[in-house]
């Protein structure tokens, strides 16, 4: 019997280990218990995700009672200071100083467990709004406090947004982050009624104790959130706090797609954030139509903001979120090249409620994006320092605004900012698919996150 020798076995070329995918924290049953494949809605997220309804109830209590004793400290400094420099000042110091510590900001959200800087963050603001509403103290020492309380308000914003991907499944995150928005703008909307209601009975130390006890209220909502331990840094050994900070700003350097999203977002708000005063004298002179004609075309950015909000958390899985981004961008720069072309307070209005809606496509793609495109261990830093960005280009666009609506006049102002605007879309409709396509062919190609980003 003649015996066959075995087959030989092929050797296989080596191949080189599989690229580690970046996780994101997975949901346990008890923060989620919906196991539909289908996307969530936003009642649904409320009602099924313990942990969303705690993040979700936290932000509406602590910027309801921001906005209630934002009425008050301007009231009391406008009555004891007499002068509206001290006004300016004090939102001066309450919307920009807090963005030059964004990189700190953002770099806190990344080091330490992101439940306990939340928690720490309303009790502080809590603390300093309880200071003022017993001392109501003179107008150096006021702005001070009001300072450390926008400072603490700065680090919560990146770990809220930083935790959401921890607490919703990735496909639910454009409603989640709508469903965020709606509350948190309506919370604001109706804080100064609420003020209105409250200050004949309470008076202005009485609404700014009802604001601290809205933080310490937000706190103790937040301790029903599970853990949510910081991810590991993309950079590996850990620095000291600056040295997060300095890597936070080098990673948005190099990580283009995320330059391209922040440099468009914040050009759309230096261009177009100036529409806050120029829609007063746009009603009062222009129009001749009274204060009454301008705090309704302020207000109806608010409205279409809601509806805006609203209609992003149910539509969105229907486009792309680089479409939803681009849409925003254009329809918020249109709406006030069109209010600049208006004819009478009337159509004026329209053209704002229309803007809202673009505000809120632009906000919940810029933040999906982010959180989908951005390691974990990084979007604390990329998120705060997105967020002082920000409050820096509106800074700039009050400055550059005021000149501007001084040499012209209101509508050539918004004709300009609208203009701006629509000529910053283009070129981010021109840049972000192709800088998005190279940043998924670096990726792991099963990288669903990433890809769910274009889809």
């Amino acid at each position: 019997m003649m015996i066959r020798p075995l087959p030989r076995r092929r050797e296989q070329p080596a191949r080189a280990p599989p690229k580690p995918r970046r996780k994101r924290p997975c949901q346990s049953p008890a923060e989620f218990t919906g196991t539909e494949p289908s996307k969530a809605s936003g009642l649904q997220l409320l009602r099924d995700s313990a942990g969303f309804r705690s993040l979700w109830s936290a932000r509406v209590i602590s910027v309801g009672g921001d906005a209630l004793s934002l009425v008050a400290l301007m009231l009391h400094v406008a009555d004891t200071m007499g002068q509206a420099i001290a006004v300016s000042l004090l939102l001066l110091v309450g919307d920009f100083v807090p963005s030059l510590l964004s990189p700190i900001a953002g770099a806190i959200s990344d080091r330490f467990e992101l439940k306990r800087v939340m928690i720490a963050c309303e009790l502080a603001q809590g603390m300093v709004l309880l200071l003022i509403a017993l001392s109501l103290p003179p107008l150096p020492l006021l702005l001070v406090l009001v300072g450390l309380r926008a400072i603490a308000g700065q680090v919560f914003l990146p770990a809220s947004r930083a935790a959401l991907p921890g607490l919703v499944r990735d496909k639910d995150l454009e409603t989640a982050n709508a469903t965020l928005g709606f509350g948190t703008n309506s919370a604001e909307a109706l804080g100064p009624l609420a003020a209105a209601a409250l200050l004949p009975f309470v008076g202005i130390r009485g609404v700014l104790l009802v604001d601290a006890v809205s933080f310490v209220l937000a706190g103790a909502v937040l301790l029903k959130l599970r853990s949510l331990p910081p991810a590991p840094s993309p950079e590996g050994s850990k620095a000291s706090l600056l040295g997060d900070a300095k890597s936070g700003l080098g990673y948005i350097r190099s990580a283009k797609v995320v330059r391209v999203i922040a440099l468009g977002f914040c050009a759309i708000v230096a261009f177009n954030g100036v529409d806050d005063v120029a829609l007063v004298l746009l009603a009062t002179e222009s129009f001749a139509a009274g204060e009454s004609a301008a705090g309704l075309l302020l207000g109806a950015v608010g409205i279409g903001l809601l509806f805006g909000y609203a209609l992003t958390a149910r539509y969105s899985a229907r486009m792309s979120l680089v479409t939803l981004l681009v849409a925003g961008f254009a329809v918020n720069s249109a709406g006030n090249l069109l209010t600049g072309l208006a004819w009478a307070a009337a159509a004026a209005f329209m053209t704002q409620f229309i803007r809202g809606f673009g505000i809120a496509a632009m906000d919940v793609a810029t933040n999906t994006m982010l959180q989908r495109l951005v390691p974990q261990g990084m979007l604390g830093r990329v998120f705060g320092n997105l967020y002082g960005a920000i409050g820096v280009a509106a800074a700039l666009s009050y400055i550059a605004g005021g000149f501007l609506l001084d040499a012209t006049s209101a509508p050539t102002t918004l004709l300009i900012a609208g203009g701006g605007g629509l000529l910053t879309t283009m070129l981010v409709a021109f840049a972000l698919p192709g800088v998005l396509r190279k940043h998924t062919a670096d990726s792991d190609p099963d990288d669903t996150e990433t890809r769910s980003v274009t889809q």
